[in-house]
């Protein structure tokens, strides 16, 4: 199975029901995962934003942690370090992105070892779909 980038984004459709979910679970089925280091943060965010704008029951919170933590039991993690940083530091003055998403796009640099010509990066962010092909990733909304 070819391997993927995925923004955190594109991983709580998975976990959740919401509109991206059916092309969210078809790319899960063709692309293994790499992911950032902090997508686990951002995923537990994203749901308990859910939960309080009233869209998540808590119960719903807790079976998408449950996914989540199944999803990640396959994934490869991109590790912190000095390199991601220094990237994503360029990416904030270079695209229009908070720190966040220019962290995912550097470890997305770093998991491809500097080459993403052609490389996917699936996201359900347009800016960030927009800065990863500017880098030579195929992009794909998820």
């Amino acid at each position: 199975m070819e391997s993927a980038f995925w923004d955190s984004s594109s991983l709580v459709p998975i976990c959740v029901q919401q509109n991206a979910t059916s092309v969210a679970e078809a790319l899960n089925k063709r692309y293994g995962m790499a992911v950032w280091w902090a997508a686990p943060v951002e995923i537990r965010g994203a749901l308990a934003r859910l939960v309080r704008m009233g869209l998540l029951m808590p119960n719903g919170q807790v079976q998408a942690q449950i996914v989540m933590e199944n999803l990640r039991q396959d994934w490869h993690e991109i590790l912190p370090n000095p390199e991601v940083r220094e990237r994503a530091e360029r990416y904030v003055d270079r695209f229009p992105l908070k720190a966040a998403d220019a962290l995912q796009l550097a470890a997305s640099v770093a998991w491809s070892a500097g080459r993403p010509r052609g490389r996917v990066f699936i996201s359900g962010d347009r800016q960030l779909l927009e800065a990863a092909r500017e880098l030579g990733f195929k992009a794909i909304e998820a």
